[in-house]
């Protein structure tokens, strides 16, 4: 059984919102299954995905303190989450566990650097845009067909532009990509129209969850292809494009080094504690969940 309750923050980047789990002293397992209980709208908490606040791995780097384990809603895990960082480096600021400035985060694509103060927004260089050549790569939903744009971002991304953002439909479940083999890990889909120069608006599926209200990954690959569309590169002309998406507004760099910066905003709304009787009624509703989450 589980022995003790388990604390929690939550909080959200554009209302993209995360349920926030400290873990320093690493005595936390968290199974798929008691996340997506946690990310349950109707039963549990609420959330696009569950961040836990882990000490940095093995070779991180000097000064890299923290680890960002992200996971999805539905469990699975995830490269990193250009949303959740900024809610993260939130959290470690206001909890006392980092200074403001610039932090260094270990995630599993490496470490990304978020730069905030006490308040206001937090900017986080997201690293480099890869543009894998996948061959023509097309994304269906119902009966319309458009040609994507691969980005990694490290998150794999489908990146769709349309003239409506109201063609995407409802987006409640996966839009079919072509080939079906493209993306092995899965891929998050960005529909994407213009907004005018430098100003572009979005809506994203993202795997292991949804449409949600914001990608933070999705907006930096939709900046990288909407530049690349127009025939813009950093190392001859800097882009910096203004995202629009239904949660918010995000800001976005392509450095003349090939480095994308994201930048919004971080709100921690709440915090608690998760009974122990509820996880444990997790783990006995799951074949062979007998083990305990929480170690006292």
């Amino acid at each position: 059984m589980v022995e003790r309750g388990i604390p929690y923050v939550k909080g959200h980047g554009t209302e993209n919102d995360f349920v926030i789990v400290p873990d320093v002293d690493e005595r936390l397992d968290l199974s798929p299954s008691v996340v997506a209980g946690i990310c349950d709208r109707r039963a549990g908490l609420g959330a696009d995905g569950v961040l836990r606040v882990a000490p940095s791995r093995a070779g991180a780097g000097p000064g890299v303190r923290w680890f960002m384990d992200y996971r999805n809603a539905d469990g699975s895990v995830a490269e990193t989450c250009g949303n959740g960082i900024r809610v993260f480096a939130r959290y470690l600021v206001d909890s006392g566990l980092a200074m403001p400035g610039a932090i260094p985060i270990d995630t599993r694509a490496g470490v990304v650097t978020a730069r905030l103060g006490r308040t206001g927004e937090v900017t986080v260089d997201m690293g480099t845009a890869r543009l894998p050549d996948l061959g023509p790569v097309e994304v269906t939903v119902g009966d319309r067909t458009w040609p994507a744009a691969p980005v990694q971002m490290p998150n794999p991304h489908a990146v769709v532009f349309m003239d409506d953002l109201e063609e995407a439909g409802d987006l409640a479940s996966a839009p079919k990509v072509t080939p079906a083999d493209a993306f092995p890990q899965g891929v998050n889909i960005e529909f994407v129209v213009s907004r005018g120069p430098g100003h572009i608006a979005l809506r994203v599926h993202e795997r292991g969850v949804g449409e949600t209200r914001s990608c933070g990954t999705g907006a930096c690959a939709a900046a990288v292809a909407a530049a690349v569309r127009s025939g813009r590169r950093p190392e001859t002309q800097a882009a910096a494009y203004v995202v629009d998406v239904p949660g918010g507004r995000l800001n976005v760099s392509w450095r003349p080094d090939g480095h994308v910066e994201l930048a919004g905003p971080a709100v921690l709304v709440a915090d608690g504690e998760l009974r122990a009787e509820w996880v444990t009624g997790i783990f006995k509703c799951q074949p062979g969940g007998s083990v305990p989450l929480w170690w006292g």
